[in-house]
Protein backbone atom coordinates (compact mmCIF):
# COMPACT_ATOMS: atom_id res chain seq x y z
CA UNK A 1 0.00 0.00 0.00
CA UNK A 2 1.25 3.58 -0.63
CA UNK A 3 2.75 5.41 2.37
CA UNK A 4 0.59 8.14 4.50
CA UNK A 5 -0.98 9.06 7.47
CA UNK A 6 -3.90 9.08 8.93
CA UNK A 7 -4.78 12.76 8.26
CA UNK A 8 -4.12 12.26 4.41
CA UNK A 9 -7.00 9.81 4.58
CA UNK A 10 -9.82 12.24 4.72
CA UNK A 11 -8.36 14.06 1.21
CA UNK A 12 -6.29 11.46 -0.44
CA UNK A 13 -6.71 8.09 1.18
CA UNK A 14 -2.91 6.86 1.34
CA UNK A 15 -3.28 4.98 4.39
CA UNK A 16 -6.22 2.28 4.72
CA UNK A 17 -7.65 1.16 7.83
CA UNK A 18 -7.36 -2.69 8.74
CA UNK A 19 -10.97 -3.77 9.97
CA UNK A 20 -13.64 -6.19 9.95
CA UNK A 21 -17.37 -6.09 9.02
CA UNK A 22 -18.30 -9.49 10.58
CA UNK A 23 -16.64 -11.64 13.31
CA UNK A 24 -14.60 -9.61 15.92
CA UNK A 25 -16.15 -6.13 14.41
CA UNK A 26 -13.30 -4.13 14.07
CA UNK A 27 -14.57 -1.03 11.89
CA UNK A 28 -13.81 1.95 13.16
CA UNK A 29 -13.42 5.34 11.91
CA UNK A 30 -10.52 7.47 12.34
CA UNK A 31 -11.18 10.82 14.04
CA UNK A 32 -10.26 12.08 10.99
CA UNK A 33 -13.16 10.52 8.79
CA UNK A 34 -15.78 11.41 11.05
CA UNK A 35 -16.25 14.81 9.45
CA UNK A 36 -16.57 12.83 6.01
CA UNK A 37 -19.81 10.68 7.05
CA UNK A 38 -22.69 11.54 4.93
CA UNK A 39 -24.88 12.64 7.89
CA UNK A 40 -28.53 12.50 6.65
CA UNK A 41 -30.94 14.52 8.56
CA UNK A 42 -30.54 18.52 7.30
CA UNK A 43 -33.32 19.18 10.31
CA UNK A 44 -34.68 18.13 13.90
CA UNK A 45 -37.21 16.08 12.13
CA UNK A 46 -37.51 13.29 9.48
CA UNK A 47 -40.12 13.06 6.79
CA UNK A 48 -39.91 11.01 3.56
CA UNK A 49 -39.47 12.55 0.15
CA UNK A 50 -37.08 11.70 -3.23
CA UNK A 51 -34.86 14.70 -2.01
CA UNK A 52 -33.17 14.45 -4.98
CA UNK A 53 -30.42 16.76 -5.93
CA UNK A 54 -27.84 16.96 -8.45
CA UNK A 55 -24.59 15.18 -8.35
CA UNK A 56 -21.68 17.56 -8.32
CA UNK A 57 -18.40 17.50 -6.73
CA UNK A 58 -19.01 19.56 -2.89
CA UNK A 59 -17.44 19.97 0.15
CA UNK A 60 -13.74 19.04 0.39
CA UNK A 61 -13.06 16.20 2.58
CA UNK A 62 -16.77 15.28 3.09
CA UNK A 63 -18.25 11.87 1.04
CA UNK A 64 -19.49 14.65 -1.58
CA UNK A 65 -16.06 16.08 -2.48
CA UNK A 66 -15.22 13.26 -5.56
CA UNK A 67 -18.54 11.88 -7.54
CA UNK A 68 -17.12 8.03 -6.61
CA UNK A 69 -15.65 8.16 -3.06
CA UNK A 70 -12.98 6.55 -1.96
CA UNK A 71 -11.88 6.24 1.34
CA UNK A 72 -9.91 4.64 4.33
CA UNK A 73 -12.24 1.92 4.16
CA UNK A 74 -11.65 0.97 0.80
CA UNK A 75 -9.04 -2.58 1.05
CA UNK A 76 -11.38 -3.54 4.19
CA UNK A 77 -14.75 -3.49 2.13
CA UNK A 78 -12.95 -4.82 -1.14
CA UNK A 79 -12.16 -7.74 0.96
CA UNK A 80 -15.16 -8.12 2.49
CA UNK A 81 -16.83 -7.92 -0.86
CA UNK A 82 -14.76 -10.69 -2.06
CA UNK A 83 -15.31 -13.06 1.09
CA UNK A 84 -19.19 -12.47 0.17
CA UNK A 85 -19.48 -13.27 -3.60
CA UNK A 86 -17.34 -16.38 -2.88
CA UNK A 87 -20.12 -17.52 -0.44
CA UNK A 88 -22.95 -16.43 -2.63
CA UNK A 89 -22.00 -15.83 -5.71
CA UNK A 90 -25.32 -14.80 -6.91
CA UNK A 91 -24.77 -11.76 -5.27
CA UNK A 92 -23.41 -10.84 -8.86
CA UNK A 93 -25.97 -10.93 -11.83
CA UNK A 94 -25.80 -9.84 -14.83
CA UNK A 95 -29.03 -10.66 -17.48
CA UNK A 96 -27.39 -11.62 -20.98
CA UNK A 97 -28.36 -7.79 -22.84
CA UNK A 98 -26.83 -5.97 -20.24
CA UNK A 99 -22.94 -6.87 -21.68
CA UNK A 100 -23.03 -3.07 -23.76
CA UNK A 101 -24.26 -1.26 -20.00
CA UNK A 102 -21.19 -3.31 -18.26
CA UNK A 103 -18.66 -1.63 -20.55
CA UNK A 104 -20.13 1.69 -20.16
CA UNK A 105 -19.82 1.28 -16.43
CA UNK A 106 -16.42 -0.03 -16.26
CA UNK A 107 -15.36 3.19 -18.56
CA UNK A 108 -17.08 5.67 -15.79
CA UNK A 109 -16.15 4.12 -12.52
CA UNK A 110 -12.78 3.46 -14.11
CA UNK A 111 -12.20 7.50 -15.42
CA UNK A 112 -14.06 8.75 -11.69
CA UNK A 113 -11.77 6.82 -9.85
CA UNK A 114 -8.35 7.63 -11.85
CA UNK A 115 -9.65 11.99 -12.06
CA UNK A 116 -10.06 11.61 -8.33
CA UNK A 117 -7.65 9.49 -6.77
CA UNK A 118 -4.38 9.54 -9.41
CA UNK A 119 -2.04 8.97 -7.02
CA UNK A 120 -3.97 5.64 -6.07
CA UNK A 121 -5.54 4.91 -9.71
CA UNK A 122 -4.19 5.11 -13.24
CA UNK A 123 -6.41 4.76 -16.56
CA UNK A 124 -4.31 4.97 -20.02
CA UNK A 125 -6.30 4.71 -23.34
CA UNK A 126 -4.81 3.85 -26.94
CA UNK A 127 -7.81 3.57 -29.07
CA UNK A 128 -9.21 0.24 -27.76
CA UNK A 129 -6.43 -1.03 -25.62
CA UNK A 130 -6.36 0.36 -22.24
CA UNK A 131 -4.49 -0.02 -19.30
CA UNK A 132 -5.85 0.06 -15.64
CA UNK A 133 -3.65 0.09 -12.63
CA UNK A 134 -4.90 0.10 -9.37
CA UNK A 135 -2.10 0.51 -7.06
CA UNK A 136 -4.04 -0.34 -3.66
CA UNK A 137 -4.86 -3.77 -5.18
CA UNK A 138 -2.18 -4.77 -7.08
CA UNK A 139 -3.68 -4.67 -9.78
CA UNK A 140 -1.82 -3.75 -13.47
CA UNK A 141 -3.81 -4.99 -16.36
CA UNK A 142 -4.08 -4.36 -20.18
CA UNK A 143 -7.25 -5.45 -22.13
CA UNK A 144 -9.04 -4.84 -25.34
CA UNK A 145 -12.38 -2.00 -24.36
CA UNK A 146 -15.62 -4.13 -26.05
CA UNK A 147 -13.46 -7.46 -25.75
CA UNK A 148 -14.80 -9.56 -22.74
CA UNK A 149 -12.16 -12.14 -23.20
CA UNK A 150 -9.52 -9.72 -22.34
CA UNK A 151 -10.59 -9.37 -19.00
CA UNK A 152 -10.30 -11.79 -15.93
CA UNK A 153 -14.15 -11.71 -15.24
CA UNK A 154 -17.11 -9.70 -16.92
CA UNK A 155 -16.26 -6.00 -17.08
CA UNK A 156 -19.14 -5.26 -14.66
CA UNK A 157 -17.97 -7.73 -12.41
CA UNK A 158 -14.16 -6.76 -12.98
CA UNK A 159 -14.74 -3.20 -11.96
CA UNK A 160 -16.97 -3.45 -9.55
CA UNK A 161 -14.70 -5.64 -7.36
CA UNK A 162 -12.64 -2.66 -7.08
CA UNK A 163 -15.34 -0.45 -6.46
CA UNK A 164 -16.71 1.05 -2.59
CA UNK A 165 -20.54 0.61 -2.63
CA UNK A 166 -22.91 -1.46 -4.29
CA UNK A 167 -23.92 -0.85 -8.11
CA UNK A 168 -27.41 -1.51 -9.85
CA UNK A 169 -28.00 -1.32 -13.64
CA UNK A 170 -31.26 -0.36 -14.80
CA UNK A 171 -32.40 -1.08 -18.41
CA UNK A 172 -34.96 1.59 -19.39
CA UNK A 173 -37.65 -0.18 -21.75
CA UNK A 174 -41.46 0.32 -22.17
CA UNK A 175 -41.28 3.69 -19.99
CA UNK A 176 -40.12 1.87 -16.98
CA UNK A 177 -36.99 1.13 -15.29
CA UNK A 178 -35.57 -2.46 -15.09
CA UNK A 179 -33.02 -3.86 -12.54
CA UNK A 180 -31.18 -6.05 -15.11
CA UNK A 181 -27.87 -6.23 -13.62
CA UNK A 182 -26.23 -5.21 -9.81
CA UNK A 183 -23.07 -6.05 -7.87
CA UNK A 184 -24.78 -6.37 -4.36
CA UNK A 185 -22.92 -7.80 -1.39
CA UNK A 186 -23.82 -4.86 1.24
CA UNK A 187 -27.35 -3.93 1.08
CA UNK A 188 -29.91 -3.29 3.79
CA UNK A 189 -32.30 -6.40 4.14
CA UNK A 190 -32.88 -6.74 0.26
CA UNK A 191 -32.18 -9.60 -2.34
CA UNK A 192 -30.37 -9.14 -5.35
CA UNK A 193 -31.48 -12.57 -6.54
CA UNK A 194 -34.98 -11.67 -5.81
CA UNK A 195 -35.43 -8.08 -7.46
CA UNK A 196 -33.32 -8.88 -10.69
CA UNK A 197 -35.62 -8.72 -13.85
CA UNK A 198 -38.07 -6.40 -11.18
CA UNK A 199 -39.26 -2.73 -12.71
CA UNK A 200 -39.08 0.30 -10.50
CA UNK A 201 -42.21 -0.46 -8.64
CA UNK A 202 -41.96 -3.63 -8.08
CA UNK A 203 -38.70 -3.56 -6.62
CA UNK A 204 -39.62 -0.53 -4.23
CA UNK A 205 -42.98 -2.33 -3.17
CA UNK A 206 -42.06 -2.55 0.38
CA UNK A 207 -41.81 0.69 1.12
CA UNK A 208 -44.66 2.04 3.40
CA UNK A 209 -46.35 5.51 2.94
CA UNK A 210 -44.43 6.72 -0.03
CA UNK A 211 -46.27 5.07 -2.39
CA UNK A 212 -49.22 6.74 -0.86
CA UNK A 213 -48.00 9.89 -1.06
CA UNK A 214 -47.30 9.19 -5.11
CA UNK A 215 -43.18 9.95 -4.33
CA UNK A 216 -42.06 6.95 -6.54
CA UNK A 217 -44.05 7.82 -9.75
CA UNK A 218 -42.60 11.00 -9.74
CA UNK A 219 -39.11 9.32 -9.12
CA UNK A 220 -39.89 7.57 -12.02
CA UNK A 221 -40.90 10.06 -13.90
CA UNK A 222 -37.60 12.38 -13.37
CA UNK A 223 -35.03 9.50 -13.87
CA UNK A 224 -36.46 8.18 -17.28
CA UNK A 225 -36.03 11.71 -18.28
CA UNK A 226 -32.32 11.28 -16.61
CA UNK A 227 -29.74 13.16 -19.13
CA UNK A 228 -25.93 11.95 -19.71
CA UNK A 229 -23.44 14.15 -17.83
CA UNK A 230 -25.72 15.27 -15.25
CA UNK A 231 -25.84 12.83 -12.49
CA UNK A 232 -27.78 13.01 -9.60
CA UNK A 233 -27.87 11.63 -5.90
CA UNK A 234 -29.99 11.39 -2.74
CA UNK A 235 -29.04 10.29 0.76
CA UNK A 236 -30.89 6.86 2.26
CA UNK A 237 -30.16 5.74 5.93
CA UNK A 238 -31.25 2.83 8.36
CA UNK A 239 -29.86 1.45 11.14
CA UNK A 240 -27.59 -1.88 11.89
CA UNK A 241 -26.25 -3.38 15.24
CA UNK A 242 -22.56 -3.81 14.87
CA UNK A 243 -20.79 -2.20 11.84
CA UNK A 244 -22.14 -4.93 9.74
CA UNK A 245 -21.86 -4.29 5.97
CA UNK A 246 -24.20 -7.45 4.76
CA UNK A 247 -27.14 -7.78 6.28
CA UNK A 248 -29.19 -9.19 3.49
CA UNK A 249 -32.49 -11.61 3.67
CA UNK A 250 -29.94 -14.57 2.25
CA UNK A 251 -27.87 -14.02 5.71
CA UNK A 252 -30.62 -13.09 8.18
CA UNK A 253 -29.94 -15.75 10.68
CA UNK A 254 -26.39 -14.02 10.64
CA UNK A 255 -27.57 -10.52 11.60
CA UNK A 256 -31.49 -10.29 12.62
CA UNK A 257 -30.27 -11.62 16.39
CA UNK A 258 -28.15 -8.87 16.47
CA UNK A 259 -31.44 -6.50 17.61
CA UNK A 260 -31.84 -8.51 20.36
CA UNK A 261 -28.32 -7.93 22.28
CA UNK A 262 -28.49 -3.47 22.30
CA UNK A 263 -28.34 -2.76 26.33
CA UNK A 264 -28.09 0.83 27.82
CA UNK A 265 -24.59 -0.30 28.56
CA UNK A 266 -23.38 -1.01 24.91
CA UNK A 267 -26.33 0.98 22.44
CA UNK A 268 -23.34 3.52 21.65
CA UNK A 269 -20.82 1.15 20.45
CA UNK A 270 -22.78 -1.47 18.89
CA UNK A 271 -25.73 1.14 17.21
CA UNK A 272 -24.88 2.53 14.14
CA UNK A 273 -26.25 4.83 11.68
CA UNK A 274 -26.21 3.57 8.02
CA UNK A 275 -26.57 5.39 5.27
CA UNK A 276 -26.23 5.32 1.59
CA UNK A 277 -25.51 7.96 -0.64
CA UNK A 278 -27.15 6.88 -4.03
CA UNK A 279 -26.69 8.50 -6.82
CA UNK A 280 -27.88 7.81 -10.51
CA UNK A 281 -26.16 8.42 -13.81
CA UNK A 282 -27.05 7.77 -17.37
CA UNK A 283 -24.72 5.35 -19.59
CA UNK A 284 -23.76 6.51 -23.03
CA UNK A 285 -24.12 3.62 -25.02
CA UNK A 286 -26.55 1.73 -23.58
CA UNK A 287 -28.87 4.42 -22.47
CA UNK A 288 -29.16 2.31 -19.21
CA UNK A 289 -29.23 4.17 -15.84
CA UNK A 290 -26.06 3.12 -13.36
CA UNK A 291 -27.17 3.32 -10.07
CA UNK A 292 -24.06 2.89 -7.11
CA UNK A 293 -24.82 2.72 -3.12
CA UNK A 294 -22.33 3.68 -1.37
CA UNK A 295 -22.92 2.55 1.69
CA UNK A 296 -21.48 4.33 5.43
CA UNK A 297 -21.38 3.28 9.09
CA UNK A 298 -20.79 4.89 11.99
CA UNK A 299 -21.76 4.47 15.81
CA UNK A 300 -23.91 5.97 18.38
CA UNK A 301 -20.11 7.06 20.25
CA UNK A 302 -18.66 8.67 17.16
CA UNK A 303 -21.91 9.91 16.22
CA UNK A 304 -21.97 12.16 19.38
CA UNK A 305 -18.41 13.47 18.39
CA UNK A 306 -20.33 16.05 16.20
CA UNK A 307 -22.29 17.67 18.42
CA UNK A 308 -24.92 19.45 16.20
CA UNK A 309 -25.34 15.67 15.20
CA UNK A 310 -25.77 14.37 18.86
CA UNK A 311 -28.10 17.10 19.23
CA UNK A 312 -29.97 16.40 15.86
CA UNK A 313 -30.34 12.30 15.79
CA UNK A 314 -32.17 11.47 19.21
CA UNK A 315 -34.88 14.22 17.96
CA UNK A 316 -35.44 12.48 14.41
CA UNK A 317 -35.77 8.91 15.67
CA UNK A 318 -38.14 10.38 18.24
CA UNK A 319 -40.01 12.05 15.36
CA UNK A 320 -40.41 8.72 13.16
CA UNK A 321 -43.88 7.81 12.50
CA UNK A 322 -44.72 4.08 13.33
CA UNK A 323 -44.75 2.44 9.53
CA UNK A 324 -40.92 3.81 8.82
CA UNK A 325 -39.99 2.22 12.35
CA UNK A 326 -41.64 -0.90 11.70
CA UNK A 327 -40.06 -0.97 8.08
CA UNK A 328 -36.44 -0.20 8.92
CA UNK A 329 -36.64 -3.11 11.82
CA UNK A 330 -35.72 -0.44 14.60
CA UNK A 331 -38.70 -1.36 16.86
CA UNK A 332 -36.88 -3.32 18.87
CA UNK A 333 -33.51 -1.09 19.93
CA UNK A 334 -35.12 2.47 18.66
CA UNK A 335 -35.98 3.81 22.33
CA UNK A 336 -32.42 2.44 23.99
CA UNK A 337 -30.24 3.97 21.06
CA UNK A 338 -32.49 7.37 22.25
CA UNK A 339 -32.11 7.16 25.57
CA UNK A 340 -28.43 6.72 25.32
CA UNK A 341 -28.42 9.67 22.87
CA UNK A 342 -30.04 12.08 24.86
CA UNK A 343 -26.97 13.48 27.48
CA UNK A 344 -25.61 14.50 24.28
CA UNK A 345 -29.08 16.75 23.30
CA UNK A 346 -28.64 20.20 25.02
CA UNK A 347 -31.69 21.22 23.95
CA UNK A 348 -30.17 23.74 22.22
CA UNK A 349 -31.31 24.86 18.67
CA UNK A 350 -29.08 23.13 15.77
CA UNK A 351 -28.07 24.49 12.61
CA UNK A 352 -29.61 24.01 9.09
CA UNK A 353 -28.13 21.54 6.57
CA UNK A 354 -26.10 18.31 7.52
CA UNK A 355 -23.02 19.35 7.79
CA UNK A 356 -20.93 19.69 11.22
CA UNK A 357 -20.85 23.21 12.63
Amino acid sequence: MPPGSATAAVHRPETFLPGTFRDDFSYRNSPGNIPHFPFPFAEDSYRYSVNIEPHVPGRPGSAFEHLIDVDEHYLSEMADRARVLEEDPLRYQALPHMMLAQWDVLELLMEEQARAYPHLFTLTKDGDRWRWINRPMGIDDTFTFGDPATLPREPFDYIARQTQGDHAILDQRDGNLWMDAGMITAQADWSLDFDVGMSFHEWHAPVPLAHEMGVFDRALKFLLNLRLGQPVRRLNWTMTINPRLDTSPERYPHWGPDRMTVTPQNAGRKVHLRVELQSLWRLPRSNAILFPIRGYLMSLDQIVTVPKWGRRLPRVLESLPPELVEYKGLSRYRQTAIDWLKPYDDGQPTSPGIFPD
